[in-house]
């Protein structure tokens, strides 16, 4: 049996198919579960078919978007060309149909607006799918649909079946008319095959049937396609109309694109609700699409979109690795920045200073980065300056309500978890008040008057359309957040139940709600009253919590106490007479820690120092404050690694907290760890940082044997132990000892080799690069701290092979 494909180790397979096998594996090098389509194997006469499927599988993968499935890799193993996506748990829709049957339009309807969302996306990327079918939508566990394959695989297998040209790939039973005909590629085919896709949902089975494969394209190929009238009967006209307008034989009688359609279901769905539903659910419903669109033409909401997906994805799978978190936040300098100084404040101080985000994520954990990066991220974009003492409250408000909740947890891991549900509960609130600062004032105004004030759902009801809690449920669906968050949004409804639920989510839900009743206490309440009004909100939920009285009071304390060191670890400030200085009350008093920029870690490490053979230039003109930064990232990410290398250690965490902290301090463009391959007495590329490492990192090779006239450099580099800095990668004495595969795959202008040595001999290298030419320069203290890194690197491969 196969164990692997390329790199990647098989771990079970999730399906197969006449033309290709689906597996689930782990990428070893990025320290991660994927999905990996494998294709059967290509004859060598079809060698130019596998060039162009590479090719469309390139562009295919810079598509991005919540409702596609993403392709990190396209290659071949042993003559079989394979995809590597993003490992999506759920089921295909055709797992769904076939252990389900039909699904009602109510839930149909849904996935088809989830798919043409993906199309609509690569359309406009010039990507079209001309393969949509069931097993090529994935449900994730949130019940969102995602599209994978954008026909890269159903062209490899035309293309082995000998058809004709790229203008003949898709399923049989899926494909257009016009594309069976071989005609010219155009979005309209995927309108088709959305139109039939949408048909065999709400039929629970294939429309398109029958043995001979042949006949039935042909068919296919010059008559209208005849859905059957048992399915058209159970419609009603309105969608019934939708299913034929988009199967139309003739294309120009379909919706003009994946837009027109979706708005076409878009709708119907505003105007047809399930009869178990609230009669305002389809009002919801069409409140919140507008809301959403309001929302997109603000420049920054999809970058706030993007980064909370990115920060979420980070947490959500056991296989998800310390050098992809890293590498995500290192990404956002200012992000880094504000969450070490978190991370270093005495919230979630450890006893000594960290320096490096790679540490901060092995100590502290990936959860609580996630809500410390979340919370960031959040407070990051409630700086609207007309604005801004408003957002700030919420966000105050809502993060009291996550410490608060976090310290009722009754273990680490669900005081992490319910830190994030409490938060989020107040998503929808927060949300209004940024992108609708009007209309959240008219809420509270309504809740607020003198006379006749209603609650806070009834007030955004009448002003929005939709409660706040709705609002933030739309926005945490549309965000792909897990289930977990999503049910924490949706307050438990009626009195605390008397005893502590046995459903885990049920406690995190109910922790969720009283942590925002006692933060509403602390902020709604005159200060004389507080602690009565914190007394009666813990009797309560203490017996729906399972804490004493004392607990809670205990938990609510320590909470408030924390907050306050949160607030001036974000640089959070507010209004002095506002009912949020409340909570903050003496922050201004509190120190808060910094990274320290001590040296001592080269001492430690000096008598096991190695002599360069090349010293690194310094800088002639160099910038005392610029310099000082740079050796204070240094030394701190030294001191951070020594800390480290203390106690027992992983060798990976200490080489990633190495490149981390020389990518900070130098600002680098992209750095390179590589180490030999005994096999075949090579450096190569196992894990960096920066933009695009991942496919540079595969490039690395480096001999081991300096052979020739003019061989490689970086062997060259690596035989004599020479720390070196190529300011000019262009000077004709460089250029021309340049291997290859660097110049075509990394060619930057100014590089960066440090070789690591054992016995005299290379066993690893650290590159690194900048965009700019001749932009690296270091001083003399510089290069002694780098020196250092390198030596720690060393020696944590003796501690970790000793």
């Amino acid at each position: 049996m196969k164990t692997h494909i390329g790199r990647f180790e098989l771990k079970r397979m999730l399906g197969q198919g006449a033309q290709a096998q689906v597996w689930l594996a782990f990428d070893p090098r990025l320290e991660r579960e994927v999905a990996i389509k494998q294709m059967k194997p290509v004859p060598p006469q079809e060698a130019s078919a596998v060039q162009q499927w590479l090719q469309e599988a390139r562009s295919v993968s810079r598509l991005t978007h919540a409702n596609i499935v993403p392709v990190f890799e396209a290659d071949v193993h042993e003559h079989q060309p394979y995809l590597v996506f993003e490992y999506v748990a759920g089921q295909t829709l055709a797992q769904r149909l076939a252990g389900q049957g039909a699904i009602p339009a109510n839930a149909a309807v849904p996935i088809l607006q989830d798919v043409l969302s993906a199309l609509v996306v690569a359309h406009a990327g010039g990507v079209v799918h001309r393969d949509l079918k069931p097993s090529n939508v994935l449900l994730d566990t949130n019940g969102r649909a995602r599209v994978m394959d954008f026909g890269i695989a159903a062209r490899m297998g035309r293309a082995q079946a000998g058809a004709k040209g790229q203008d003949a790939a898709g399923s049989p039973g899926y494909m257009a008319p016009e594309a069976i005909r071989g005609e010219a590629i155009s979005p309209l085919m995927d309108v088709y095959g959305a139109g039939l896709l949408l048909a065999e949902v709400l039929w629970g089975k294939p429309i398109r049937t029958g043995t001979d494969a042949m006949k039935a394209l042909q068919r296919a190929a010059r008559e209208p396609l005849q859905l059957p009238a048992g399915l058209l009967e159970g419609l009603d006209d309105a969608l019934r109309a939708i299913v034929l307008r988009a199967t139309a034989f003739d294309p120009q009688q379909r919706y003009a694109g994946a837009q027109a359609f979706l708005d076409a279901l878009r709708k119907w769905s505003g105007a047809h609700t399930d009869e178990a539903q609230a009669p305002s659910s389809a009002t919801q419903n069409s409140t919140l699409e507008f809301l959403l669109r309001r929302m997109r033409s603000k420049s920054d909401f999809p970058a706030l979109s993007e980064s909370i997906g990115k920060i979420q994805s980070m947490a959500s799978s056991d296989k998800e690795s310390v050098s992809s978190v890293t590498n995500e936040i290192l990404k956002d300098v200012a992000l880094t920045n504000k969450l070490l100084r978190l991370v270093n404040s005495a919230h979630y101080a450890r006893g000594t200073s960290i320096g490096t985000v790679s540490r901060a994520v092995s100590l502290v954990g990936l959860n609580n980065i996630r809500n410390m990066a979340l919370s960031l991220v959040l407070l990051e974009h409630m700086q609207d300056k007309s604005n801004a003492h408003l957002l700030k409250e919420e966000f105050l408000r809502a993060l009291m309500a996550g410490s608060v909740a976090g310290e009722m947890g009754r273990s680490t891991k669900e005081g992490e978890e319910a830190f994030i549900g409490a938060l989020f509960q107040n998503l929808g609130r927060m949300l209004a008040q940024f992108y609708f600062p009007e209309e959240a004032a008219n809420v509270r105004k309504l809740v607020t008057a003198s006379r006749e004030p209603v609650d806070e759902d009834v007030a955004s009801t009448r002003v929005l359309g939709i409660t706040y809690e709705a609002l933030g449920l739309g926005i945490a669906k549309a965000w792909g957040l897990p289930e977990s968050i999503q049910r924490c949004i949706v307050r438990p409804p009626g009195e605390p139940p008397g005893r502590v639920p046995a459903d885990a989510l049920e406690r995190l839900r109910w922790s969720a709600r009283a942590a925002n009743d006692m933060a509403d206490a602390m902020l709604h309440t005159d200060p004389r009253d507080v602690d009565a009004r914190l007394t009666q909100a813990a009797k309560t939920y203490e017996k729906t919590l399972g804490l004493s009285l004392d607990a809670m009071q205990a938990a609510t304390a320590t909470a408030r106490k924390k907050l306050v060191e949160l607030a001036q670890a974000m640089a959070i400030t507010v209004r002095a007479n506002s009912r949020a200085a409340q909570l903050l009350q003496g922050a201004g008093d509190a120190p808060v820690p910094v990274p320290a920029t001590s040296t001592g870690g080269q001492d430690a490490l000096a008598a096991t120092e190695l002599q360069a053979t090349q010293k690194l230039p310094a800088s002639p003109e160099a910038d005392p404050q610029g310099n000082e930064q740079v050796s204070e990232i240094l030394a701190a990410g030294i001191q951070d690694i020594t800390n480290a290398m203390v106690e027992e250690f992983k060798l990976s965490d200490v080489l990633r907290m190495i490149l981390e902290t020389m990518f900070r301090a130098l600002d680098f463009h992209r750095i390179v760890f590589c180490m030999r391959d005994a096999k075949n007495d090579t450096l190569t590329g196992r894990f960096g940082l920066g933009m695009g490492v991942e496919g540079a990192v595969k490039q690395f090779r480096v001999p081991m044997a300096v052979e020739g006239d003019k061989p490689d450099l970086f062997a060259t580099i690596c035989a004599k132990g020479a720390d070196t800095l190529i300011s000019d990668a262009s000077a004709p004495r460089i250029a021309e000892r340049l291997p290859d595969w660097y110049r075509k795959a990394v060619d930057a202008p100014t590089f960066l080799i440090l070789p690591l040595l054992l016995k005299g001999r290379a066993f690893g290298m650290i590159y690194a690069d900048k965009a700019e030419l001749g932009s690296l320069v270091v001083d003399e203290k510089e290069l002694a701290m780098l020196r250092t890194l390198r030596n720690q690197a060393v020696m944590a491969f003796r501690q970790s092979s000793g």
